[in-house]
């Protein structure tokens, strides 16, 4: 039996650049390095951890590891399609841009 195809659909999203390790719990239990954006950045290189989008309480994996690192740790508005992979959410992004 062939697998259905994931639903995809394109949004702009508003959140907090974060890894996978740290994106529930904040980054105080792994704390590695002194600022939030540090310690994602760590997260990836040292533990392979993912690159995410932190949205309200919604979590996005990005599909593009190497564009959110210049953002890491920052609050952005995102554009791109998200599609629900095996219960994962999937970020394919078009744009990202820092919010100040």
């Amino acid at each position: 039996m062939a697998a259905a195809p994931a639903a995809s659909r394109k949004v702009t999203l508003t959140g907090i650049i974060s890894d996978n390790m740290c994106a529930q719990t904040g980054h105080a239990a792994m704390r590695m390095g002194p600022t939030d954006a540090e310690c994602t950045v760590a997260c990836v290189d040292v533990h392979g951890a993912l690159y995410v989008l932190v949205s309200g309480r919604e979590i996005y994996t990005f599909s593009d590891q190497q564009l959110p690192q210049k953002f890491a740790g920052r609050k952005v508005r995102a554009i791109g399609t998200v599609e629900n992979v095996d219960g994962e959410k999937k970020f394919r992004v078009d744009s990202i841009t820092e919010i100040k």
